[in-house]
């Protein structure tokens, strides 16, 4: 193992003690580094279509980042995995400095990541974030922010819209479904252009009962039909992709050890 990423622009780091302005054009400049095609040293046939279907090559390490919280304090915990399989836990608890401030969640959440990573021992191939990547205002969520300046591989997935069109109704969509997510006046992207998608990884049988689609962007060089076809692939047979599922479960593991 070779220990965490390194900060590859320690100047975008996300400061929570700069003025909205100040922010807002940081992440103009982290969508202008920020690379929204594939660019990965992994085979992702390896995920997509399992290592049954590619015998020759070794899965990825992939890492999946959620958050628990504890008064004014956020446990940020990380999972890594190859093949299903854990490779290692760590988790960072970071105090907390600025209120939750829609399209500027890397300001106040960021930090702790970054606090997380620097406890790996690993060197994930993927990074699999519980947040938007480039369905963002200003094309710059969180896992756009964090790698670009780690300057890894990453991926978006968010419960829910924070900006963009469907090119259809996301309604009732079937398991493996997928709608693409276009760039509208609310975006800093070229109106029309395809920002990511939502991705229906799994579904009741029931016509009475429906589960929502996740929202999938690229982070960082990552393209976005790439970034649906490896959430698809991750999430085996759960709504969340195995890597931020297995995250989330930690971080409360994490959070109740803390607040004993």
């Amino acid at each position: 193992m070779n220990g965490p990423p390194k900060l590859a622009r320690p100047d975008l780091v996300p400061d929570p003690d700069r003025g909205r302005e100040t922010m807002e054009a940081q992440q103009r400049d982290i969508a202008s580094e920020a690379r929204f095609a594939d660019d990965f040293e992994f085979d992702p046939a390896t995920i997509i279509d399992g290592p049954l279907a590619t015998p020759d090559e070794d899965p990825p390490l992939v890492a999946g980042i959620d958050q628990a919280f504890l008064d004014d304090r956020v446990i940020s915990a990380i999972v890594v995995s190859r093949g299903g399989e854990v490779v290692e836990r760590v988790y960072a608890v970071t105090d907390l400095s600025i209120p939750y401030i829609p399209g500027l969640l890397a300001f106040r959440e960021g930090g702790p990541i970054l606090d997380a990573v620097a406890e790996l021992t690993s060197t994930p191939d993927l990074f699999v974030f519980d947040g938007s990547g480039r369905i963002h205002f200003r094309e710059a969520g969180i896992a756009t922010h964090m790698g670009v300046v780690l300057d890894v591989p990453s991926v978006g997935v968010a419960k829910s819209l924070l900006c963009g069109t469907p090119t259809r109704s996301v309604e009732g969509l079937a398991a493996g479904e997928r709608v693409p997510i276009e760039s509208d006046e609310d975006v800093t992207a070229t109106a029309g252009e395809r920002i990511g998608y939502a991705v229906q990884t799994r579904q009741y049988d029931s016509p009475n009962r429906h589960i929502n689609p996740l929202y999938v962007s690229p982070g960082h060089r990552v393209g976005a039909a790439t970034a649906a076809d490896l959430v698809l692939a991750l999430a085996d047979g759960y709504k969340l992709p195995e890597p931020t599922r297995r995250a989330d479960a930690y971080a409360d593991e994490a959070k109740s050890l803390v607040d004993d």
